[in-house]
């Protein structure tokens, strides 16, 4: 996520009026603020779904219908959340 810092990056999420969450670089001169409880939580989303995606079924897309594939994402849900 450091990497996307860049002042033009962050410039275009402003001008869409967006809110960017990326922490600043340790060696950059200008540090911009960041909400890091904010991106902890966005860490621990990222994280659930790398889970997801250790699930076969998953990750090549065996279920060619969306409500299949649907139940298979809450199933596999279900079972990481149950660990």
């Amino acid at each position: 996520d450091k990497a996307y810092g860049t002042a033009k990056l962050r410039q275009y999420i402003e001008d869409k009026a967006g809110v960017y969450t990326i922490p600043p670089k340790e060696n950059t001169k200008d540090k911009w603020t960041c909400d890091y409880h904010v991106y902890c939580e966005r860490h621990l989303i990222e994280n659930f779904f790398n889970q997801l995606k250790n699930f076969r079924r998953i990750a090549t897309r065996y279920d060619k219908l969306a409500h299949v594939y649907l139940a298979t994402v809450c199933i596999a849900s279900i079972c990481i959340l149950l660990k």
